[in-house]
């Protein structure tokens, strides 16, 4: 039988209790689409998955700012990255926000026409090269921490999926008949067209803290820093060697794709840990079965690889969030 998931086997999500179950309650009843693969493939680490989710809810969902704006931001962050099944994914909710050509504008490759939701979709893209100047935003100031969180989200998202999700949306590519992403869209629409209340995800947390500066002291602040805290307990699965490398390696990054030759990409063989990493980082749609079963040993659980490929993947973000050269603003 085929499966969405590659190299995990998350548990059933009809199985779930606790805070995963709790997860599911609010994706179900605020995302549109119940128990999503893009958090199941995280349910093997609760510990990741509510933080995840939290930093998606709290900025795309109830932050500020139109929702097909940051619909937009998450679309050109998804082909900044590669990331075809998110791609897909933000061009069916954007049929569920109503807008209905710009999202089979989008799908056929073209440039938005109104030029406001172009620059949106540019800035999404360019988000993801660090110290890339993001300002003027294309969207009023107040709703920076939203979209910030927004693009910083899926800079995480992408880079889970590219590297544990296959990248059909839909069984066979479905997705990518117009009837399907239309209709897809549609069924979601007053989910997605509902006005959340922000910081309903904050209590499923362990003790945030208050989030960056650009967040001012919105809840996507402690979401986002639940989510560093989370993903950095992957380096436990890495030895120093191997962690500096990967620190040194992501530190330099210019936000460019690596070539196929990539002198920095350590041998499978030698130091897979660091590769699997680095790969998540950089380039996670290159991640092969041949990767995982190379550093996978018989006490390496999912819970371990969806930690070593959130560490990794973090990793890109955290580079990418350092290098914000944001004015401040009384």
């Amino acid at each position: 039988m085929s499966t969405a998931f590659r190299f995990t086997q998350p548990p059933p999500p009809r199985s779930a209790t606790g805070r995963v179950a709790e997860v599911y309650a609010q994706l179900a009843l605020e995302f549109g689409i119940d128990k999503p693969v893009t958090f199941v493939v995280l349910s093997s680490a609760p510990e990741l998955l509510a933080p995840a989710w939290a930093l998606l809810r709290e900025s795309l969902i109830a932050g500020p700012g139109s929702r097909t704006g940051k619909e937009l931001a998450a679309l050109g962050v998804s082909l900044a990255n590669r990331c075809p099944f998110c791609v897909d994914a933000h061009t069916v909710l954007l049929h569920a926000t109503g807008d209905h050509a710009l999202a089979e504008q989008l799908a056929r490759g073209r440039t938005p026409e109104n030029e406001e939701h172009a620059r949106v979709l540019d800035w999404g893209q360019r988000s993801r090269v660090p110290g890339a100047d993001l300002e003027p935003f294309p969207f009023p100031r107040e709703h920076a921490p939203a979209y910030l969180g927004t693009a910083l989200a899926f800079h995480f998202i992408n880079r889970i999926v590219s590297a544990l999700l296959t990248e059909n949306l839909l069984p066979a590519g479905a997705q990518r008949l117009r009837p399907v992403r239309s209709l897809a869209g549609r069924t979601m629409a007053r989910t997605v067209r509902r006005t959340a209340r922000p910081g309903a995800a904050l209590p499923l947390l362990d003790d945030p803290g208050p989030g960056p500066d650009w967040a001012a002291g919105t809840a996507v602040g402690p979401a986002y820093s639940a989510l560093r805290t989370a993903a950095a307990a992957g380096a436990g699965l890495l030895d120093a060697e191997d962690r500096a490398l990967v620190r040194d390696t992501v530190r330099a990054w210019d936000g460019s794709h690596p070539s196929p030759a990539w002198p920095a990409l350590p041998d499978r063989a030698e130091r897979p840990a660091a590769r699997l990493a680095l790969l998540a980082a950089l380039a996670p749609y290159r991640v092969t079965g041949e990767d995982v079963a190379a550093w996978r040993r018989p006490e390496h659980t999912d819970h371990c690889l969806v930690h070593l490929v959130a560490y990794g993947a973090f990793a890109a973000v955290d580079r990418i969030e350092s290098a914000l050269a944001l004015e401040r603003h009384p």
